[in-house]
């Protein structure tokens, strides 16, 4: 269901940071429910975020540093979008980066809010598929990943087993899993 647009009466501007990837604001706001406060934003163009599966039904992962929650979690390949990028032209441009694969079938699964309680940020899913190997693409120095794949199945139950996974990837695993059960024997 689309979100529908209900903007509030900005009141004020108090605090505002250009980042590189994002921007952050605080503001006095109404709602539309006419309660007034002070909350805070990230701003962030948009990600884009590919679930690859292989000819063989394998899931291509990264698992991938982040320094804000100090430590590794398992990731699908995924990326900011970058201005006037399409989430199609950013997701074939990270993959690349990412997992040194390109793929040939794109199929949009999903989009939705990753974190709305205190961001603007949406994640476009695809899944892709017919992959080949790719010269691997230079990607950005503060990556620090390794490719891992798995099964559906396996990937699955490290999920529910409560290894460290992102939101954004279980979420779009979940999407994707019916399209999966299709081209697999998951």
């Amino acid at each position: 269901m689309p979100l529908g647009h209900e903007p509030p009466q900005l009141l004020k501007r108090r605090l505002f940071y250009e980042g590189r990837k994002f921007n952050f604001e605080v503001n006095r706001l109404r709602l539309p429910n006419q309660a007034e406060g002070e909350w805070e934003c990230v701003r962030h163009p948009g990600g884009a975020l590919a679930v690859p599966l292989t000819d063989d039904g394998r899931l291509i992962l990264l698992r991938q540093y982040r320094f804000a929650v100090l430590g590794r979690l398992l990731e699908f390949p995924a990326g900011t979008i970058e201005p006037n990028e399409s989430p199609a032209e950013t997701i074939r441009r990270e993959i690349q980066e990412e997992t040194g694969y390109a793929a040939t079938t794109w199929l949009p699964i999903g989009t939705f809010p990753l974190a709305p309680g205190y961001s603007d940020e949406f994640i476009y899913a695809f899944l892709a598929t017919d992959l080949e190997p790719v010269e691997a693409v230079e990607g950005d120095e503060d990556e620090d990943m390794e490719v891992v794949l798995m099964t559906p199945a396996q990937f699955e139950k490290a999920i529910m087993a409560g290894e460290a996974v992102d939101a954004k990837t279980i979420a779009s695993f979940f999407l994707a899993r019916p399209f999966i059960a299709k081209l697999t024997d998951f």
